[in-house]
């Protein structure tokens, strides 16, 4: 889908913003302390708790100046610490355009490129992923997901070729929304993956129950998407003032406010969260800074948030 004119206007105007905002200091610089990771379970690789995400945000077709502002927030995040990059046939250009920023950065080394295949052959998969990693001009994916669990029985065998023959680093799930997860519960007591993920925010707090303690036991790496509901649960809390004991954790905004709240359950490795702004991704990367709630303060933040 190409964008309307008020998108492409509104993109130009972000990528003017952006190259100002990419000539003050990389965000790391003015932070305190190293950017905050995790480990993979499988592995041990350190991740940064940030990440981007490029669900509607980089479908913008061949606009040329559309395509600068989302290297620009490429730019962004990989300058603040960030490594991991999501996304999936299913997004439209997207696939294309982080091919695009790539190629324009210089294929930074922190890449951790992870992708997804959203086939109902499974006989096909194995094309589509091709394709994929030929859009993003890479030699392999470092993770590839199975997008909302489509065909899984039949992409799982191959995914796990793949990852013995050296062709992808890491195997994974994922939903979103909610769905499915009496099926992401069995996969992940049956199969052996390397990451699951799921949505998960201040509000919609389910998988808390069942799914990230199973991810602990089982030692899946959690990636978390729609931490803001895509914009609409950041546009809720904006319109009230952020609550001063939140500087207690080295919070300056709201965006922080949320994405801390995501990182900081023991379960998840990284929050994926979707922008067309470098300021916005400057102020999510600031979440991967400083302090993370303890459980009393996660408490807090979630009740707080309730009564808004």
């Amino acid at each position: 889908m190409k964008p309307d004119a008020g998108r492409r206007g509104a993109l130009r105007a972000l990528a003017v913003a952006g190259a100002v905002a990419l000539v003050r200091p990389p965000i790391a610089a003015a932070q305190r302390g190293p950017v905050l990771t995790r480990p993979i379970p499988s592995s041990g690789e350190a991740m940064p708790v940030v990440g981007l995400g490029s669900w509607i945000t980089f479908n913008v077709g061949n606009d040329r100046v559309a395509r600068d502002a989302c290297a620009d927030v490429m730019r962004g995040l990989f300058d603040a610490g960030g490594r991991m990059i999501d996304s999936s046939p299913m997004y439209g250009s997207s696939q294309e355009v982080i091919g695009y920023g790539l190629d324009k950065l210089g294929h930074p080394s922190r890449l951790f490129s992870a992708e997804k295949v959203w086939i109902s052959s499974g006989a096909r998969g194995r094309d589509q992923i091709e394709k994929s990693r030929q859009y993003w001009n890479v030699p392999r994916f470092d993770l590839v997901q199975i997008h909302n669990l489509l065909a899984w029985q039949e992409h799982l065998p191959t995914l796990a070729a793949m990852k013995v023959a050296g062709e992808t680093r890491y195997v994974g799930i994922t939903t979103s929304e909610g769905r499915r997860h009496r099926e992401i519960e069995e996969i992940m007591r049956g199969q052996r993956i390397d990451f699951v993920q799921i949505s998960y925010n201040v509000l919609d707090r389910d998988v808390e129950a069942r799914i990230l303690p199973l991810a602990r036991e089982r030692g899946i790496g959690v990636i978390v998407n729609r931490p803001f509901r895509e914009g609409a649960l950041i546009r809720s809390v904006a319109r009230h003032p952020l609550p001063a004991w939140a500087a207690e954790i080295d919070c300056a905004n709201w965006a922080q406010f949320l994405l801390k709240f995501v990182v900081s359950h023991p379960a998840v490795t990284c929050v994926i969260p979707a922008t067309t702004s470098v300021a916005h991704v400057r102020e999510n990367m600031g979440a991967a800074y400083g302090r993370l709630p303890d459980e009393p303060m996660r408490r807090r933040m979630a009740a707080y948030v309730e009564k808004l």
